[in-house]
């Protein structure tokens, strides 16, 4: 199990004030890290911090926009300055806008792609100069199934998910050297608040998840925690590059016939 210890290392979660953020952080944390939960909306920040502390987590916050290169490069230097080197990033903020591509305003494709895939460029490249010089890090991605397949309305997430996807393994290729694993996470679809409105039999989307998943169920947040925890452990020292899918097996199927129970 000391492969999986993560006493004394200290993980910096962005987007960690709710859904899956914050249900990878907890992983984390029960794992033994010290957490650095990011957000941008003070009002989610309170609540998550709340919830943090009744549970017993180290938890310590820190508000800024992760698209705004001076702030990130602000925010971290305060991080490894005042609590302590940066061992473990999760780059989980991210956006959605349901669209069909010939309705979409271009301005709004780019704030999709600033959002989804420059802000965990900036996170990555900031973090990881601090690790350059330790000669260790970990840095894990939350891409989607849409870094590989698509779906109507979600032309710009699709875009900057696939291109995470290959930005993963791009890092990957250039930071090895320095002891910096990049690997990424491809979350199927997931039983948290935002879904919940549709997770109820009868609902069209809900038997299509349900139908189209091999396990015949949404995902529990925590179903996440076990392949947080490897990517960010000393067990996935040699995973360099990888997405890791953790979609309960809808990519390793094309699906049944209708008629087909």
């Amino acid at each position: 199990m000391k492969l999986f210890d993560l006493t004394d290392k200290i993980a910096l979660i962005t987007g960690g004030t709710h859904g899956l953020g914050m249900a990878m952080a907890k992983a984390l944390g029960d794992a033994g890290a010290t957490l650095i939960i990011n957000g941008h909306t003070p009002s989610k920040m309170k609540a998550a911090m709340d919830s943090y502390q009744a549970e017993g987590y180290k938890a310590h916050e820190f508000i800024f926009d992760v698209t705004n290169e001076e702030e990130v490069i602000e925010n971290i230097k305060k991080i490894e300055t005042e609590i302590g080197p940066i061992d473990i990033l999760v780059n989980n903020a991210g956006m959605i806008q349901r669209v069909p591509a010939l309705e979409m305003e271009v301005d709004d494709f780019r704030k999709v792609l600033d959002v989804d895939i420059t802000g965990p460029f900036i996170m990555a490249k900031q973090v990881a100069k601090y690790m350059v010089e330790r000669k260790k890090g970990k840095i894990i991605n939350i891409c989607s199934m849409m870094s590989e397949l698509g779906r109507n309305t979600v032309s710009a997430y699709a875009a900057a998910k696939g291109g995470l996807k290959m930005l993963t393994r791009n890092l990957a290729t250039e930071w090895a050297k320095y002891n910096i694993q990049v690997n990424g996470i491809g979350p199927g679809y997931f039983a948290t608040d935002q879904t919940a409105p549709i997770r109820v039999d009868g609902h069209p989307f809900n038997d299509f998840i349900v139908n189209r998943t091999p396990a015949g169920r949404w995902g529990d947040p925590e179903d996440l925690g076990g392949t947080t925890i490897f990517l960010a452990s000393k067990a996935s020292d040699f995973v360099n590059g990888q997405i890791i899918y953790v979609d309960g097996g809808i990519l390793a199927t094309i699906g049944k016939p209708m008629n087909e129970s």
